[in-house]
C-alpha cells in the first residue's frame, strides 16, 4: 500500500456516478438553516449584553452562543431530514429482495483483535461462518482473525482457531503479528499487502461485531453492482446489553438510530463516512488510496493516525471512489461499552483522534464534505468545554457584576426552541415508530416505548453533564500532550463499586460544590443550572447504578429498556452459559425502490 500524502493531491481518473440527486441543495439547506437558527438564538441571548455597550467579552459570549446553537441545530435539522426520508419511505436501505442473489466476487471477512475474550471471538466466528454456509455462499467468503494480542494470548487463540476451523465449511484463517505496528490500521494494511490480491472485497468487523450471512451477501452483491463504490458503511444495532447503561444505549440505537442514520445518509450521499467496522470495502480502492502516513511531531497530535476510519473514507473519496452509508433490513450488529467509565475510556481515544483531524483539514484534494465531517467530529468534543465555559460565565458574571444582563431570564421562545432542538429528534423518532408497526412490536408496543422514553429522557439529562465534564477533561489532557494509549476494551461488567466511582469522578464532585454555592448566592434565574449541579454531585451514584446488570434487569421486567433478546425467543451461540448474542427483530425494508448504487 503506497503511503498517501496530505501535501499534494493524487491524479483522479474516475468519476462518482452514484451520488443522489440534489446533494448541493440538501447540504446548503442544512448549513444555512443551522446558521440561521444559531444567529437568531445567539442574538436573542446576547441582546441584554448590548444595553451598556459592546465589549470584547460581549463579542466572545455572542460567538460562544452562536457556535453552540449552530451545533445543536445542525443535529436537529439532520434528524428532521432523516424523519422526512423515513416517513416518505425513501431511506437508503438495501432492498430486502425475496430471492437472495449471491455475489460474483470473493470477499474476505477481517476481524482484528487485541487481547479479547478468546471464546467470545471464535464463538462469533463460528456463528457467522455457519450463517454464510446457510445462505449457500461457502466458496465466496473467507474469514481472517487478525490478532495483535500479546504473546501470552497466542496459544489460547490458536487453540480456539483450530477448533473453529475444524467445525466450519467456510475457510477460517488466523494470523498474529509479533509487532503491532500502527495498531488497527497497520493490522489491516499488513493483511492487504500479504493477502489482499486474492480478494475483491473485505468486510471489516470489530471484535464485538456480528453480521448475518444474508447481510454479508447483500453487501457483496451491492458492491458487484456498483463498480465505482469504494466503501459501504452499514448502521449497526447494539446487541447483548445487560447493564442499565448498555440497555439505555441499545434502546437509543434501536429507537432513535434510524432517524439519525437516515439524516446522515441524506446529506452525505457519496461522500459518506466510515466507522471502522461493519463495512465492506473494495480492496483495490483501499490499497490504492488508504496507506496512512505517520504524522510529524509527538503524540497526541503527531504519530500514527488515531481515528483512522474517517480519514480512510476521505482518502477513498479523494481518489474518486464513492463512499455510501446504508441501513440493512437486518443483520448488522455491534456491542456497546457496559459502563459509563468504559465508554469514557473509549471516548478519550476517539477524542484524541478527532482532535488530530484538525491538522488534516487542509489536506490537498479532500472533498469539502470530508473536511466538514472531520470538523464536525472534532466539534463534538470541543463543544463540551464550550458548554462548560458558558455555564461558568453565566454563573460568575452576575456574581461579579451587580447589574449583569446574564442574570436576566432568557425569553420564553428561546427556552422552547432549546428544548425542541435537544428533545425534538427523540420525539420525531417516536412519531416514526408510531408509523412502523413491526418495529413497535420489536420494542414491545407503543406503551412500552412511551414508558421507556419517559425514563430515558430524564436519564439522558442526568448523564449529559457527567459526559460533558469527562470530555472536557479529555480535551484538556490531550491539549496538554497526554496521549490516550491503547488498552484492551472491556466488553463485560457488572457493577462499579461506589468508592471506585467516587475516586474516578472526584473532579465532578469538586465542580459541583461551587456550582451549588453560586446557584444559592446568585439570582433566581440561575436555578436552570441546578440540574447540572445535581448531576455532577451525583456522578458517582449515577455511574454505579447504571453499571449494574440487576438494575437493568429490574427495569426490563417492568417493560423499560426491554429488548427482543429479553424474551428468550432467539437462538444463542458462543458460550451460552455466559451470554447470548441475538439478532433483533428486523424493521421492514423501506423502499427507495433501490439505492442509488444498487
Amino acid at each position: 500500500m503506497p503511503t498517501q500524502s496530505f501535501e499534494e493531491a493524487p491524479e483522479v481518473t474516475r468519476q462518482v456516478v452514484t451520488s443522489p440527486w440534489g446533494m448541493t441543495e440538501r447540504r446548503l439547506l442544512l448549513v444555512l438553516g443551522s446558521l440561521a437558527v444559531g444567529l437568531m438564538a445567539a442574538s436573542d441571548l446576547a441582546s441584554p449584553l448590548r444595553e451598556d455597550g459592546t465589549s470584547l467579552i460581549d463579542a466572545a459570549l455572542f460567538l460562544l452562543y452562536f457556535s453552540l446553537f449552530c451545533w445543536v441545530s445542525f443535529g436537529f435539522l439532520s434528524a428532521f431530514a432523516g424523519f422526512c426520508v423515513l416517513a416518505s419511505s425513501r431511506s437508503m436501505t438495501l432492498p430486502d429482495e425475496p430471492e437472495l442473489r449471491l455475489p460474483r466476487k470473493r470477499t474476505a471477512v477481517l476481524i482484528p483483535i487485541y487481547n479479547e475474550d478468546v471464546d467470545q471471538i471464535f464463538g462469533r466466528v463460528a456463528k457467522m461462518t455457519a450463517m454464510v454456509a446457510d445462505v449457500g455462499a461457502t466458496g465466496l467468503f473467507d474469514f481472517f482473525v487478525l490478532s495483535d494480542s500479546r504473546a501470552e494470548m497466542e496459544a489460547r487463540e490458536y487453540r480456539a482457531y483450530r477448533q473453529t476451523k475444524a467445525g466450519s465449511t467456510v475457510p477460517v484463517y488466523y494470523r498474529r503479528r509479533s509487532k503491532n505496528i500502527a495498531r488497527k490500521p497497520g493490522n489491516i494494511a499488513e493483511w492487504v499487502g500479504r493477502f489482499g490480491g486474492g480478494y475483491d472485497y473485505m468486510l471489516v468487523l470489530d471484535a464485538d461485531s456480528l453480521m448475518s450471512g444474508k447481510a454479508m451477501v447483500q453487501l457483496a452483491s451491492a458492491m458487484d453492482r456498483a463498480p465505482s463504490v469504494g466503501l459501504i458503511q452499514t448502521v449497526p444495532t447494539v446487541i447483548n446489553a445487560r447493564t442499565l447503561f448498555a440497555r439505555w444505549q441499545q434502546f437509543c440505537g434501536v429507537a432513535y438510530g434510524p432517524v439519525a442514520g437516515a439524516g446522515l445518509a441524506w446529506w452525505s450521499g457519496a461522500e459518506g463516512t466510515f466507522w471502522g467496522h461493519n463495512a465492506i470495502i473494495r480492496v483495490e480502492a483501499f490499497a490504492q488510496s488508504c496507506g496512512l502516513p505517520e504524522l510529524s511531531g509527538p503524540e497526541p497530535f503527531g504519530g500514527h493516525v488515531m481515528s483512522h476510519d474517517i480519514v480512510e473514507a476521505a482518502l477513498l473519496r479523494r481518489r474518486g471512489w464513492a463512499v455510501h452509508m446504508v441501513e440493512l433490513p437486518e443483520g448488522s450488529h455491534e456491542e456497546f461499552p457496559p459502563t459509563l467509565t468504559d465508554f469514557a475510556i473509549r471516548d478519550r481515544r476517539w477524542c484524541q483522534g478527532n482532535l488530530q483531524h484538525l491538522r488534516l483539514l487542509n489536506g490537498a484534494g479532500l472533498h469539502w464534505v470530508s473536511r466538514f465531517q472531520m470538523l464536525m467530529g472534532a466539534s463534538a468534543y470541543l463543544a463540551s468545554p464550550l458548554w462548560l465555559i458558558l455555564m461558568i460565565a453565566t454563573l460568575l458574571h452576575p456574581l461579579i457584576f451587580a447589574n449583569s444582563p446574564l442574570g436576566s431570564p432568557p425569553s420564553t421562545w428561546l427556552v422552547a426552541l432549546t428544548g425542541l432542538l435537544l428533545v425534538g429528534p427523540k420525539l420525531m423518532s417516536f412519531a416514526w415508530l408510531c408509523m412502523d408497526r413491526r418495529r413497535q412490536l420489536a420494542l414491545g408496543g407503543l406503551g412500552r416505548i412511551a414508558r421507556t422514553m419517559a425514563v430515558e429522557i430524564p436519564l439522558s439529562i442526568l448523564i449529559a453533564p457527567v459526559t460533558m465534564l469527562a470530555q472536557t477533561i479529555a480535551v484538556i489532557g490531550i491539549l496538554r500532550g497526554r496521549p490516550s494509549g491503547w488498552s484492551p476494551q472491556r466488553r463485560e461488567a457488572d457493577g462499579i463499586a461506589l468508592h471506585q466511582a467516587t475516586q474516578d469522578y472526584r473532579s465532578h464532585l469538586y465542580l459541583a460544590v461551587p456550582f451549588l454555592a453560586g446557584i444559592v448566592a446568585g439570582p433566581g434565574v440561575m436555578v436552570w443550572l441546578l440540574p447540572v449541579a445535581i448531576s455532577l454531585l451525583l456522578a458517582p451514584f449515577i455511574v454505579t447504578a447504571t453499571s449494574r446488570c440487576d438494575v437493568g434487569e429490574w427495569l426490563a421486567r417492568r417493560g423499560i429498556f426491554r429488548m427482543p433478546e429479553d424474551e428468550g425467543r432467539l437462538p444463542s451461540f458462543g458460550r451460552a452459559a455466559r451470554r447470548q448474542l441475538y439478532a433483533p427483530v428486523p424493521p421492514p425494508a423501506l423502499s427507495l425502490g433501490k439505492c442509488a448504487f444498487t
